[in-house]
C-alpha cells in the first residue's frame, strides 16, 4: 500500500479516535448560593435575647473537573474534583463575640455516577471527601478585633446531585446541589456542634474535551 493511500485511511481513523478521547474529560463552572443553618450559642451571656447565630446566603462559585472512568449501558462512572468557594458569609447574633463573617474553600475528590451518560440529558449523583479551609474575619460583628484565629482547616465529606443538559456540540448547562459536610469555623463560642452542613446550589456551563 502506498504512503498516500495509507495516509488517506489513517486520517479518518485518527479523527475518530481523537474525537472519542475528547469525550473522556469534562470541566464545569457554576455560580449560585451557599446556605448554613442557624446555630445556638451554648451558655450565652446573661440577658442575651438572641443567642442564635444566623448565617447569610452569599454568592458562591464551584469548579469541577471530571474524567470518564467506565461506561456500562446507560451509566457512566466519573472521577471528579469538585471545588466549592464562598468568599464572605455574613454572621449575625446579639452578643459581640463572633467574627463578622467567614469564608470557605472545599476541595473534595469524588466519584460521580451519570445516568444516560453521553445523552443530551444526564442526571447524576456524586459522593467523596477531602479538605476544607475556613477564613474568619479579623473583626467582631459589632466592634473590635477578633481575638480568635484567622483560619482553620477541616475534613469534608461531599454529597451531590445534579443534571447536565448538552445543548450544543460539547457544551452543556449544569444544575447542581452539593452538601459540603465539614467541621465548623472558629466562632469563639460553643454552639454544641463539631460539624455543619454547607449547602451549595448553582447553575452554569460544562464542557467536554
Amino acid at each position: 500500500m502506498s504512503a498516500k493511500r495509507l495516509a488517506v485511511l489513517a486520517v479518518p481513523v485518527l479523527v475518530l479516535v481523537s474525537s472519542a478521547l475528547a469525550q473522556l474529560n469534562e470541566a464545569s463552572v457554576t455560580a449560585g448560593r451557599s446556605f448554613v443553618s442557624t446555630q445556638t450559642i451554648q451558655n450565652p451571656p446573661p440577658n442575651d435575647p438572641n443567642p442564635n447565630i444566623h448565617f447569610g446566603s452569599p454568592a458562591s462559585i464551584a469548579f469541577n473537573y471530571g474524567r470518564l472512568l467506565k461506561r456500562h449501558k446507560i451509566f457512566g462512572l466519573y472521577g471528579e474534583l469538585p471545588v466549592g468557594i464562598y468568599f464572605r458569609m455574613n454572621l449575625n447574633t446579639y452578643a459581640d463575640l463572633i467574627p463578622r463573617d467567614v469564608g470557605a474553600l472545599f476541595v473534595t475528590p469524588s466519584a460521580r455516577l451519570n445516568i444516560f451518560s453521553g445523552d443530551s440529558v444526564s442526571p447524576w449523583v456524586s459522593v467523596g471527601g477531602g479538605y476544607g479551609r475556613f477564613r474568619e474575619a479579623p473583626y467582631l460583628i459589632w466592634s473590635g478585633f477578633n481575638p480568635g484565629p484567622a483560619g482553620n482547616n477541616t475534613g469534608v465529606v461531599q454529597f451531590g446531585a445534579g443534571l447536565d443538559v448538552w445543548f450544543w456540540h460539547r457544551w452543556g448547562a449544569r444544575f447542581e446541589a452539593r452538601d459540603f459536610y465539614s467541621g465548623t469555623p472558629d466562632l469563639n463560642v460553643d454552639t454544641g456542634r463539631s460539624r455543619q452542613h454547607n449547602y451549595y446550589v448553582g447553575v452554569g456551563v460544562t464542557h467536554r474535551f
